[in-house]
């Protein structure tokens, strides 16, 4: 797993393969910032955390335009679905 920083905490998963490394986001506070995956070319996994308690977990599409947590979050790990799981 990867820390997303710099750059990568906004591009996150974009333009990458279905092969890539699992990204972790961590927040200072609590937060519920929206993803999207436009860019990204294959379906993933978004978990969200407040603190080390998940709160939230869906499976994201391509290109879509608003992805949101239904409650706040301090992390979050996109893990990509490549069919080898």
């Amino acid at each position: 797993m990867i820390e997303a920083k710099g750059l990568r905490k906004y591009t996150g998963l974009m333009f990458r393969t279905k092969y890539t490394s699992p990204l972790i986001f961590k927040f200072d506070e609590p937060t519920q910032l929206p993803i999207h995956s436009w860019f990204v070319f294959f379906p993933f996994t978004a978990i969200w955390y407040l603190n080390d308690e998940e709160v939230d977990r869906k499976i994201v599409t391509p290109f879509k335009l608003s992805i949101t947590s239904q409650s706040p979050f301090t992390k979050l790990i996109e893990i990509p679905i490549n069919g080898n799981l």
